[in-house]
């Protein structure tokens, strides 16, 4: 089986002719967490943006499931969920209403519905915020919000943007035990994040960018090579990539 997402010689940005990404290629495979790092502007929210089809490539291909967008848009859609940075939400619907459009929108029978939205109400701790509006929820259960209706759908592959920003410890730990339970059911994962930490604790391979190029990528034991720092931590690894003479 191929990669579960494919990006291949990416060149793109926000204004024709002035691109924020260089010659970008890594791919996903299936059962993988990928981390995406880099510093502020490095490239990060971009590269996501083009893979959503938020932003059209100026050159190069993205392919989801063997696809591209343009070939296919509904299935390449229907493949991925995406949890933003900010949580966005319909400021007149309920967490419940939420749900059940998420589930109408990726056709999921009643009883799949009613038997994911239950364990994920549980272990984020909201069900007794089933009927609250949007706008009632603070930050974080908004967050929660967000990561609920996309594991709800359990789709190929999870693209998140900094999923640990406004959660609360219990609901981080909830966050990473849902991705790790996912991952071995053959879930794929693209996940940005500054909290290099975590992600080293669970990412399999990392891609990391600085300008808009693509610097290093592997596991942990290719940085460590590529790097020349035998046994160092990922943080040790990024500072080094972005302080040395990276394009």
């Amino acid at each position: 089986m191929g990669p579960i997402l494919q990006v291949n010689a990416l060149f793109g940005g926000y204004l024709p002719n002035k691109p924020v990404l260089h010659d970008l290629t890594f791919s996903v495979r299936q059962g993988e967490m990928m981390g995406l790092i880099g510093l502020n502007g490095a490239g990060k929210s971009t590269t996501i943006k083009h893979i959503l089809g938020l932003l059209q490539p100026s050159r190069g291909t993205i392919r989801i499931n063997g696809i591209t967008l343009s070939e296919a848009p509904i299935p390449y859609r229907s493949t991925f969920a995406y949890v933003p940075e900010s949580p966005e939400l319909y400021e007149e619907l309920t967490i419940q209403e939420h749900l059940e459009l998420t589930a109408m929108a990726y056709g999921l029978t009643q009883q799949e519905y009613e038997a994911r939205s239950a364990v994920l109400l549980e272990q984020f701790q909201m069900k007794d915020k089933l009927r609250s509006f949007a706008s009632h929820l603070s930050k974080g259960m908004r967050q929660k919000v967000m990561i609920m209706n996309a594991f709800l759908i359990e789709p190929m592959l999870y693209i998140i943007d900094e999923p640990f920003l406004g959660l609360d410890p219990l609901a981080i730990r909830s966050l990473l035990e849902l991705m790790v339970r996912m991952k071995n059911k053959g879930a794929s994962f693209l996940i940005s994040s500054h909290i290099l930490s975590t992600i080293e604790k669970y990412c399999d391979n990392y891609v990391v960018l600085h300008r808009g190029h693509m610097v290093a990528q592997g596991d942990l034991v290719e940085l460590r090579e590529q790097t020349r720092l035998p046994g160092a931590s990922l943080d040790d690894i990024f500072y080094q990539l972005v302080q040395g003479d990276a394009p």
